[in-house]
């Protein structure tokens, strides 16, 4: 029953007494095998169960004691019987000696998901107790570590996935797709992906490491060889020179992925999205398609256009009407941005805006069935917090000098904290503490950059090591502290979503941060500045797609070619909802797309336009989890028109169809997928199905709008 429910076998080749050890140890899902070999050159392999196609994976090559050492191992054992994760992946865990060093410990790590191809892994190396101290060492004065080998030379298309390049036109990350042929290979080109797949022969495979900074500074990088093989090495802070290996405190490397599949790239790229949105994190309320409301487009409004404080009318009254209102439209869960605290570190309710401590909002939004989101800078501690004097040593400084005391918005001057620091652990237990005692399940990130610290009082470096590697340790393990502080919550309190807000660039964006929480990809999108247009920043609002209309939209759909790759639920973007219907219905037909996000004055939306909100997001919630599910489809250029997206679960036909145009005239459409008959629509649509089951849609415009149709939901 044990090999039968966990698809594991062990070809033993000796056995002695004490711990099973072996040579060969295999194991998998119906759809990827991975077979431990431990030979000279290949430390194991990923199998495609349904081709019997074998990539071959080189182990990590790390420099010990000025000494390049492979991990081949003397032998190797399993430790302990398979883990069910969250997410009902299996964890596998394996560790042997390495030959050339035998007081050092390798250990395998490998999260295997009930049905995916895409596997995750990550190496342990630690040093027994007893030995002399070994340590990792940059002898060329860098970072010297390859972390895996794999061939490409069966691929005859090889494409680099970019996460984090910043597109200054949209003020936003967005899908990058970069052929890599025989020029690249030819010339030793290096690759910073993060994701780096291939197809050709029938089959379809990439692999891909998690971790995030902004293109082009890498903190790691694929090195595509003459020979077609690739290799993942560390560029710079990865780790320090000297950095001391023991059994406490082993050197875990950043979790990697392998996957492939029998097909070309877009069964890959299925294959992958499905991974990202079922397999890759434990906590899966990240996942689920909420609908959010956000204050901060108010308090921005309030501020630019009635030239009062931003947090001069963020108060107990206006939040209970809004979440009245938000109700009424359909919201999930309402988020108070900034204000709501009286202090920053402490993160104590303000008791001027909120004199009940948000009970009252609490028990509003629990009589609704809402859940309650606040704001936060991760990074800041007032001066006179309890955080702050408790952790006066974990203030972020560069070259002995302190980053602050500053003013964070309106409130008490607060210092920078170095999140690579105990004081991690600190903030982690203060989020906890506020989910547990007000019933918080959205924590929304601000404001937190990847440099700044080169303190060497804290965890990235010490006086041993120069001011430069300091930083780029610091750099380097900014996103991982950020994760740690996440799964920790995330494992006290399962409901918590962390939302990391990237609408500046400068931040650890990437895969890493994905494998705990999700994005907040657009606030209001590009700045005067970004297209050269002069304005004064000490009077005028900096913000141009600030206002309704269709412009905003332009902008903020345009990223929605991450879903090809990585499911759009994972990139939170907000959308105004002011009248008249003509920007509501662009409001909700692009939100429904994924992005799932509302800013702006709810207070001031009409009777009607709330009516509507209430209907389109009714019906949206009816097949949200198709929606989610489905892999986007889009026609036509954003902002041409036709503008078209369908997002149609081809296992049921239930889903969407979003048509937008700024032209006058009448756009016909037909779906790729055949849909449910069960048909919704808004004003001037018209839907008839083909012979094969797939939707017509006519859609008569006469302005800038969007026309929706919902296939699988019923008023």
């Amino acid at each position: 029953m044990f090999r039968k429910n966990l698809w594991m076998t062990f070809a033993i080749l000796f056995v002695t007494a004490g711990p099973l050890i072996c040579e060969t140890i295999e194991f998998g899902n119906e759809k990827a095998r991975i077979r431990i070999i431990n030979s000279e050159t290949v430390l194991w392999q990923y199998r495609i169960a349904e081709t019997g196609k074998i990539l071959p994976v080189e182990g990590p090559i790390f420099e010990i004691d000025g000494k390049s050492v492979r991990s081949h191992m003397t032998s190797i054992r399993q430790t302990g019987e398979p883990m069910m994760l969250r997410n009902g992946a299996l964890e596998y865990a394996m560790v042997g000696e390495l030959k050339d060093f035998p007081d050092l410990r390798l250990r395998m790590v490998f999260r295997i998901p009930k049905s995916n191809p895409v596997i995750r892994f990550r190496y342990e190396l630690s040093a027994s107790a007893t030995t002399p101290p070994q340590a990792l060492t940059k002898s060329g004065g860098a970072d010297n570590l390859c972390y895996f080998s794999v061939p490409f030379q069966d691929m005859d298309a090889v494409r680099e996935i970019r996460f984090s390049e910043f597109n200054e036109m949209v003020h936003s990350f967005c899908l990058s797709e970069r052929t890599v042929d025989g020029r690249q290979f030819g010339s030793g080109q290096k690759l910073m992906g993060p994701v780096l797949a291939g197809s050709g022969d029938g089959n379809a495979f990439l692999v891909a490491y998690e971790h995030g900074s902004q293109v082009p500074d890498a903190f790691l990088e694929f090195s595509a060889g003459s020979d077609r093989t690739v290799s993942l090495n560390a560029v710079k802070g990865n780790y320090c020179d000297g950095q001391v290996l023991n059994s406490g405190a082993p050197f875990r490397t950043l979790w990697f992925e392998i996957g492939a599949v029998r097909g070309g790239e877009e069964d890959l790229a299925e294959a992958y999205r499905s991974f990202i949105l079922h397999d890759m994190t434990q906590n899966l309320e990240t996942r689920k398609p909420y609908v959010f409301y956000n204050t901060w487009n108010f308090q921005e409004r309030n501020r630019h256009w009635n030239h009062r404080k931003y947090l001069e009318d963020l108060n107990l009254r206006r939040v209970l009407e809004e979440i009245d209102a938000a109700h009424r439209m359909g919201i999930d869960v309402y988020v108070i941005d900034t204000g709501w605290y009286e202090k920053t570190g402490d993160w104590k309710v303000s008791m001027k805006r909120f004199p009940d401590g948000l009970k009252q909002v609490k028990a509003r939004l629990d009589g609704y069935g809402m859940r309650l989101g606040l704001w936060f800078n991760p990074n800041t501690a007032a001066a006179s917090s309890k955080m702050f004097l408790d952790h006066r040593d974990c203030v972020k400084t560069r070259d002995g000098k302190e980053d602050g005391p500053y003013p964070v918005w309106e409130t008490e001057n607060s210092f920078s904290m170095c999140l690579v620091s105990r004081y991690r652990d600190a903030f982690a237990d203060e989020l906890i503490r506020i989910s547990k005692e007000l019933g918080v399940t959205y924590f929304k990130w601000d404001a937190i950059g990847q440099y700044g610290c080169n303190d060497p009082r804290h965890f990235h470096g010490t006086d041993a090591n120069s001011s430069r590697e300091r930083e780029e340790n610091f750099a380097f393990q900014v996103g991982p502290s950020m994760s740690y502080i996440v799964d920790k919550l995330g494992s006290a309190c399962p409901e918590a979503i962390v939302d990391f807000d990237i609408t500046e660039g400068g931040r650890a964006v990437g895969l890493g941060f994905l494998a705990s929480g999700k994005y907040f990809l657009i606030n209001n999108g590009p700045y005067y500045f970004n297209y050269n247009i002069p304005f004064n920043p000490d009077k005028d609002n900096w913000n141009i797609f600030f206002y309704p209309g269709p412009a905003r939209g332009w902008i903020c759909r345009t990223p929605l070619t991450f879903d090809k790759w990585f499911p759009t639920v994972c990139f939170m973007t907000h959308y105004l909802p002011d009248d008249p219907y003509e920007n509501q219905s662009i409001c909700v037909g692009s939100l429904i797309l994924g992005q799932n996000g509302i800013w702006g004055d709810l207070l001031k939306v009409s009777k009607e336009g709330v009516e509507f909100f209430g209907k389109a997001l009714g019906l949206y919630k009816q097949v949200r989890e198709d929606v989610t599910e489905a892999s986007l489809i889009r026609e036509g250029a954003v902002g041409g028109s036709p503008e078209v997206y369908e997002k149609i679960n081809p296992a049921n036909g239930r889903g969407e169809v979003v048509v937008f145009s700024s032209h006058p005239g009448i756009y016909r459409v037909v779906t790729k997928n055949t849909v449910d008959q069960s048909i919704w629509k808004t004003r001037g649509t018209s839907v008839s199905l083909d012979s094969e089951g797939r939707a017509v849609v006519e859609a008569e415009f006469s302005g800038a709008e969007a026309k929706i149709v919902f296939f699988g939901a019923k008023e």
